[in-house]
């Protein structure tokens, strides 16, 4: 078994990978941001690579790192415009989570797989010019460019032969032991600010933060995923309001309910967060298809600014529930739930305890039992 599902190469599982955007370390954070809304509004996953000296991988980021950084860094909700003058090396973690690995692309799947289980959050893999033939023989892309390989390539490589593993992948998730009991969590009345230190873990650990009820009821997330489809003045919600509002506003990113805005700016004036007020304020926030007008000429002049995205952005997102299972939900069919919805975890609810969430299923876990298997 092991012999046939690892005679392919990591090169095998990027093709059709487009190269990654990426940015010097040097450069500014309001950069970054603007960067993110190209990648957002081009379909691509919303982030973007950092690279250092002769384009070693520095950092994976994203919006969710933005919005962090925008609110713990000292005095950049009061002066949002010099606080995204800094380089975006400031928005890479001191302490090393989030951990992006380069890898050769004729590094084995296994090999991949390691390096995923100890610890990398995504691998950087060098694209080769001319297909598979030249990148047997080492030829390189022009410029040093790379994909990215992540948790949901290799899960999806293993659902694809997922037969060789008929013996665990109707076995339920709770027998595999795959339901995590150390989620991480916030209650719908928390200060949404108090979330930002669980947020910046679920970036590293490609999750997200449940909102649970007293009584142990999920009601919703907040999540990366669902944060990128804001922009950088969500800052401003993240600081002033709850929780719960946090969630409607993200839900109807760019046209919330107006007790949601009126939230925002009260907040923001008993903070006395003049700078982000004028931001909220201005009349782009009700304008905003003459903004999507601007938008390109003025992200090519290079000048850094907070600006709400384009218009087709706008209004109700298509926003999905959380992607839930029970105990008893086999490893294949969690498996296929989360790729569907394009998500690294599935929420695991007790339907013997009144639908409670019980733990989270992670892709990081999946992918454990997979090696396990083909030791």
């Amino acid at each position: 078994m092991a012999v046939s599902l690892l005679a392919n190469e990591v090169s095998d599982l990027c093709i059709g990978k487009p190269a990654v955007r990426s940015l010097p370390l040097s450069a500014a954070a309001g950069e970054l941001a603007a960067a993110l809304r190209r990648v957002a509004r081009s379909g691509a996953a919303a982030c973007v690579a950092v690279t250092g000296p002769a384009r070693a991988v520095a950092g994976r980021v994203g919006l969710a790192d933005v919005l962090c950084f925008l609110c713990t860094e000292p005095d950049a909700l009061a002066r949002p415009a010099a606080a995204l003058a800094k380089p975006v090396s400031a928005l890479l973690p001191k302490d090393g989570a989030g951990e992006v690995r380069r890898v050769d692309p004729r590094s084995s799947i296994l090999e991949a797989l390691d390096a995923i289980l100890s610890g990398a959050q995504v691998l950087a893999v060098p694209l080769r010019a001319g297909g598979r033939k030249k990148q047997l023989a080492g030829g390189a892309a022009a410029g040093g460019d790379f994909c990215w390989l992540t948790q949901e390539d290799l899960v999806r490589y293993f659902l694809n032969s997922i037969g060789l593993f008929y013996h665990v992948a109707a076995r339920s998730v709770s027998s595999l032991g795959l339901v995590r009991t150390d989620y991480l969590s916030v209650r719908p009345g928390e200060s949404a600010l108090s979330a930002v230190p669980l947020i910046r873990r679920a970036v590293a650990s490609e999750t997200a933060v449940a909102v649970v009820t007293e009584d142990g009821h999920l009601v919703g997330e907040i999540s990366p995923a669902l944060l990128a489809a804001c922009d950088e003045t969500a800052a401003a919600a993240i600081a002033t309001l709850s929780v719960a509002d946090l969630m409607a506003y993200v839900d109807y990113f760019g046209s919330p309910p107006e007790h949601i805005l009126r939230a925002i700016k009260a907040g923001l004036k008993d903070k006395g967060l003049n700078a982000m007020l004028d931001l909220i304020e201005d009349e782009t926030l009700s304008s905003f298809s003459s903004l999507s007008a601007s938008s390109s000429s003025d992200e090519e002049s290079g000048r850094t600014q907070l600006r709400r995205p384009s218009s087709g952005s706008y209004g109700r997102r298509s926003a999905e529930e959380p992607v839930v299972c029970s105990p008893a939900s086999s490893l294949v069919a969690v498996m296929v739930q989360a790729l569907a919805h394009r998500v690294n975890y599935v929420w695991v609810l007790d339907e013997d305890d009144d639908c409670r969430l019980a733990g989270i299923v992670t892709f990081a876990d999946v992918l454990r039992v997979f090696r396990e298997q083909l030791q």
